[in-house]
């Protein structure tokens, strides 16, 4: 099983921002395991953090904004190519202003500060989405069409036609994520110069220059026109007397263009939340396409997530038998709600409730028809949590917990009598000042049942004084 990565150590870049036109100080720092990747605003109070997340996408305005309770992060795309080119799992990019700087418009100026800072392997298994069926997608305005299909690793192929003689129809393909270095990284960014006025007039490409993009002269303006879009964007005015690329910029590849697609698609995918197993093809991409899919491919992740089947061993000897768990909690018949517990460590624990006919509850609750009410599924939930806080401290005998709050909760199916209901709790943060917030689930046969967020404090009291308090 391939393993998480995140760098060794930290590298800063000081650029512009090419909408904004803002100067921009970015730093990457390395992160724990599962952290994702993550921008932070320290410009701002509080230093605000915005996950890179497809759901979090609100413009793709020639590149990919994030915007979280009003916090943008602009042109995200080059950056998290770089990220995904190392096979980096997670990075804190830190800004003090919005947008990542452009630099020469590729990923790699990135690319070269992370090979000299290097990358360091994590201790948790990467956790990959495998494409199990083909997911498609079409824009028929912009003529964008997305294909994913079933491949045991990431592969791209792009093809590009924007009807213009200069650049004609052009095609790239990242066979494996190994070729995004030497082939992909260096592409850089490309406008038409006939697109120029109208994004100038848009607010966009404030921090835009022919040393951080390729500019295409497909069509020759006249020069009156020329002068006019020079002094939008405040730059001398020029002449332009035929076709080709300004400034006579040479092309690192003679598909420079649709490679640099293809390193967008690379960034955008990013969003998705996880490396991707499975073959991409795009037709004539743009940002707007890229997070679409993205957002495609992430429900298919919840789709897949849902219908998983989590598999317990029932048969292993228990960690704490009914009578241990007497001498833990104060409950007892018949509200003690869990039989055994038969995993723990020092971040979760799984526990067990069989359910049978003889309960009380179910004297009452839809007589001909029992089942396990919904309160007393959290509170067995609970108690599992309960053990798991008790388990924490060296004299357990003279603590009780005490809920403080559930949120979240959701039941999803019945559960009846002859159920095996398990629980698997696990810490959501930290235990401080003896306060427990946890993530809880229960399963029958491998599925879920009922989760629930559930945030508890241990306080030290001798049990035998508080035998009428009603504790959890």
């Amino acid at each position: 099983m391939a393993k998480q990565k995140t760098l060794k150590n930290s590298f800063s870049v000081i650029g512009v921002g090419l909408h904004t036109g803002s100067k921009v100080k970015m730093t990457v720092y390395p992160a724990e395991a599962n952290h994702g990747f993550k921008f932070k605003r320290i410009d701002i109070e509080g230093t605000p953090i915005v996950d890179a997340d497809c759901d979090l996408v609100v413009d793709t305005s020639r590149g990919t904004t994030l915007e979280k309770n009003g916090v943008r992060i602009y042109t995200t795309e080059h950056i998290l190519a770089a990220l995904v080119g190392f096979e980096i799992d997670n990075a804190l990019i830190e800004l003090d202003a919005a947008e990542i700087p452009i630099m020469d418009g590729s990923s790699y100026p990135f690319v070269q500060f992370i090979q000299e800072t290097g990358t360091v392997e994590q201790e948790a298994d990467k956790e990959y989405f495998t494409i199990t069926n083909n997911l498609t997608y079409e824009d028929l305005e912009r003529k964008t069409e997305m294909l994913a299909v079933p491949q045991d690793e990431f592969r791209l192929t792009v093809m590009v036609d924007y009807n213009s003689p200069l650049l004609g129809t052009q095609h790239a393909h990242m066979y494996k994520i190994g070729e995004f270095i030497p082939e992909i990284s260096k592409c850089r960014t490309f406008v038409f110069l006939r697109e120029l006025e109208f994004l100038a007039k848009n607010g966009l490409i404030k921090g835009g220059d022919i040393d951080n993009a390729i500019v295409l002269v497909d069509k020759v303006l006249p020069q009156e026109k020329l002068d006019e879009i020079a002094d939008l964007l405040g730059k001398p005015h020029i002449k332009i007397e035929e076709a080709g690329i300004l400034n006579n910029v040479t092309l690192h590849f003679q598909n420079e263009p649709a490679r640099h697609k293809l390193l967008d698609i690379v960034g955008d995918l990013a969003l998705v939340g996880k490396p991707i197993k499975g073959h991409i093809l795009a037709a004539r991409p743009g940002h707007k396409g890229n997070v679409d899919f993205a957002k495609i491919i992430k429900q298919e992740i919840k789709n897949q997530q849902k219908n998983q089947l989590v598999h317990f061993d029932l048969t292993q000897e228990p960690i704490y038998t009914i009578t241990d768990i007497e001498k833990l909690l104060p409950h007892r018949y018949p509200f003690l709600l869990v039989d055994k517990v038969i995993e723990m460590n020092e971040n979760s624990i799984v526990g067990i409730k069989n359910i049978t006919l003889n309960e009380p509850q179910f004297t009452g609750h839809f007589p001909g028809n029992p089942v396990m009410p919904g309160v007393l599924q959290i509170e067995a939930m609970a108690q599992v949590g309960g053990i798991f806080a008790l388990g924490t401290v060296p004299d357990p005998e003279n603590y009780l917990t005490y809920f403080m709050k559930i949120d979240r909760v959701k039941f999803k199916k019945k559960v009846i009598p002859g159920d095996t209901l398990v629980f698997k709790l696990e810490l959501l943060t930290p235990i401080r000042r003896g306060i427990i917030h946890m993530d809880g689930k229960g399963y029958v046969n491998g599925q879920l049942v009922v989760e629930a967020e559930l945030m508890a404090q241990i306080i030290k009291e001798k049990k035998e004084e508080v035998k009428e308090a009603t504790v959890h």
